[in-house]
């Protein structure tokens, strides 16, 4: 993948370990979970500074006299300061963009934000409107206020990025074209972007162009990385080795880690070990670096750098490098890992818990920096035993099936299901998860490994593996809960037809019609009607087929009747809630009756038919008053008021407050924001038609401001 390899997932301050200048740096993780809009000084989203860093003098002072030249600036423009660092890899580009972005956020106290193009990248594209929606929740704005296309989340970050000072780094940018939508509107603001191209083509960027460290400051930088230990021969033997690493400083830092362990060697010796792979195996110097430090590798470290070469996911935790080696003991796999961060071929990538971060289940996180992965491939490629690698990706793909199986279920509880839950493993411990708010914290950590394992056990299946097979639909179960949260629709598409195909391999009909289902339903919402029709038809069809699923059955009815919905036909979606309900009550499933009843009258109130609404809506409220069901309760109770409104029926003006007030008080219970604003802006206008001014600008003020802080359209509730 990229230079600095991770992906999006941290809210707040991040706290990481030592990065030196070029090595891994990755995007943030963002699990925010204070209540939005809650004041807490500045978003700071960045990885830490390297720790050393040496020259680049000259790129910085341009960068701060751009900023100089733009202050005060009174010309009208809208466009942030550009600043395009390009560079080949390993030459310091992040580390000099984090550097600039941090000092920066120092001089002014303003928001950072920082996305890595490479996390969300598939097959050579990006996705902006994904990126946008990184940003937009790093800016405040939450589900269900997200939009759900390009153009509406364009909108919304023009709208939270407009006259607000803040530094957003893209880093790994392939071309001008990709960051172009996602540069904040705001002449006060500053864009970061970072490519191994020179992005000629970004209008009015400064552009800094990195080459190789001169001499004098590559010497310094390893002496900087000996932090103050002194190998045989001295400064000679340092001088020698810095000339080697041809100015570059991920490969001075590897070699500085070399000089430290060996110290006691004669100089000769060391020089020559390093000047042997270059002469011999005719290898960029870096290259020769890093192989003689992996030559020092224990023989279950060794494995592990191969294996960590084909890790799901841009980064990875000691959990799931415990997996991926499956060794006989773990403690085997935990000191194998220690041993290649002393070796400086890992590294500390983030640390939970910074700035008031939870922690628990969302563990450290460790990356190699793209050079070192591309040299643990070709490592892997030359020396791995034969199948090696294929069942250390067969067990990390179980492993974290079987963690994101666990996290499902105190997510989402009991709900339809079809895969046998994986047992535990002998090689690798489950992560710990306290209580649903860790596991949704987990799981949104570790999505871009996840959606990873179903195209890896997908191949799998098509290679001819059963149990690729049942891996690739299997995680699709818990990732449609991760979908229904998050809506990362591209991912969620790839892998609801991946999990489709695996499950139409293993000719397993329950699967296949669930999977076309999730399919569907990400289909829709990108606006491909015609393709969530035929995956819903098809659903529909093979569920009618199977003997002993009626919940199935009628789930697959009220995909019909969403997606018709979708499509503005309210008339089938009220047949089809309506036959998915007949379904329920048959197997007496009061659940499945509460909830279409509840889409049902919803939908007969959108048609205009409140009369028929209104009895239906009664009956939804009661069940879930009887079943005691917090969420259910306030959405019938809002429905049902809309409805009597409808009617007209101002004799029913107090039960209508009555029911608009319970259903604000459910919706603050749950903290849902979007439904708190619905039943404020119906208070707002219930007191406006009865003269109460002040209670309706009350109310209305509330519900802007619920708006405001969550990044939605003033009045969309």
């Amino acid at each position: 993948m990229s230079e600095q390899q991770t992906r999006n997932t941290v809210d707040g301050q991040v706290s990481t370990g030592a990065i030196v200048q070029a090595a891994s740096i990755g995007s943030v993780h963002h699990h925010t979970h204070a209540a939005p809009g809650e004041p807490s000084g500045p978003v700071v989203q960045l990885p830490v500074e390297a720790p050393f860093f040496e020259d680049r003098a000259d790129e910085q002072a341009a960068v701060t006299r751009a900023l100089g030249a733009r202050r005060g600036r009174s010309d009208g423009v809208v466009r942030p300061l550009v600043v395009a660092v390009s560079g080949i890899g390993g030459v310091g580009k992040s580390a000099l963009g984090l550097r600039l972005a941090h000092a920066i956020c120092r001089e002014r106290g303003c928001d950072a934000l920082y996305v890595d193009l490479d996390d969300v990248r598939r097959d050579g594209a990006v996705a902006p409107a994904d990126v946008l929606a990184v940003l937009l929740h790093s800016l405040g704005v939450r589900e269900p206020w997200l939009a759900k296309d390009f153009a509406g989340r364009r909108r919304q970050y023009e709208q939270r990025t407009a006259h607000r000072e803040l530094v957003v780094v893209l880093d790994n940018v392939a071309y001008a074209g990709e960051a172009e939508p996602l540069l904040p509107v705001s002449s006060t603001g500053v864009a970061i972007v970072i490519s191994r191209k020179r992005l000629a083509q970004l209008s009015g960027a400064l552009e800094v162009s990195l080459g190789p460290l001169p001499g004098q400051a590559s010497e310094e930088l390893l002496h900087a990385v000996l932090d103050g230990a002194r190998p045989a021969g001295g400064p000679d033997v340092v001088a020698e080795i810095a000339r080697m690493c041809a100015g570059l400083p991920a490969a001075l830092h590897i070699a500085g880690s070399y000089l430290r362990t060996h110290r006691r060697r004669p100089p000769e010796r060391l020089v020559a070990a390093l000047r042997t792979e270059l002469d011999e195996e005719g290898l960029p110097v870096v290259e020769a670096v890093w192989d003689a430090s992996y030559r020092e590798l224990s023989a279950p470290a060794a494995r592990l750098y191969r294996l960590l070469a084909a890790h799901p996911g841009p980064s990875f935790t000691a959990a799931s490098a415990v997996a991926l080696l499956g060794a006989a003991e773990p403690d085997t796999a935990y000191d194998a890992l220690g041993e290649l961060e002393d070796a400086n071929l890992v590294a500390v990538w983030e640390r939970p818990g910074g700035d008031g971060e939870p922690t628990g289940a969302v563990a450290e996180r460790l990356r190699m920096h793209d050079l070192l992965r591309a040299h643990a491939q070709r490592r892997a490629r030359d020396e791995s035993e034969p199948g090696e690698m294929a069942a250390a990706l067969r067990r990390i793909v179980r492993w974290y099936r079987r963690q994101a199986e666990r996290a499902d279920w105190l997510i989402a509880g009991r709900r339809l299901r079809f895969a046998e839950p994986v047992a535990p493993l002998p090689y690798a411990p489950d992560v710990p998860f306290a209580d649903e708010a860790e596991a949704a914290r987990w799981t949104k950590a570790e999505q871009f490994a996840l959606y990873a394992c179903v195209r890896l056990a997908h191949d799998s299946g098509a290679s001819g593996d059963p149990e690729g097979d049942a891996d690739a639909w299997g995680l699709c179960e818990p990732l449609w809960t991760h979908f229904m949260n998050h809506r990362h629709h591209a991912e969620a598409i790839d892998a609801f037809r991946a999990g489709l195909a695996a499950a139409q391999r293993a000719e397993h009909l329950a699967a296949q019609t669930r999977m076309r289902c999730q399919l569907a339903r990400a289909l829709w919402e990108t606006g491909d009607l015609t393709g969530a029709r035929t995956q819903v038809d098809r659903a529909v069809q093979a569920a009618a087929l199977l003997d002993g699923e009626p919940v199935l059955r009628a789930s697959t009815l009220e995909f019909r009747g969403l997606l018709h919905r979708a499509e503005g036909d309210l008339a089938s979606a009220a047949e089809q809630f309506t036959a998915s309900r007949r379904i329920h009550e048959e197997n007496h499933n009061p659940y499945g009756v509460l909830l279409q009843s509840y889409l049902l009258g919803k939908t007969l109130t959108e048609q205009g038919e409140p009369q028929r609404a209104v009895p239906t809506l009664e009956a939804a409220h009661r069940a879930a008053l009887d079943l005691k069901h917090p969420r259910m309760t306030g959405r019938t109770a809002h429905e049902l008021a809309r409805a009597l409104r409808l009617l007209e029926a101002t004799t029913a003006s107090d039960r209508i407050r009555a029911l608009y007030e319970r259903a604000l008080d459910s919706a603050r219970t749950r903290g849902a924001d979007h439904e708190e604003a619905a039943a404020l802006h119906a208070l707002a206008d219930l007191a406006q038609e009865a003269g109460d001014r002040e209670a309706a600008g009350t109310h209305r003020a509330a519900a802007h401001a619920i708006e405001t802080r969550a990044g939605g359209t003033v009045g969309s509730a």
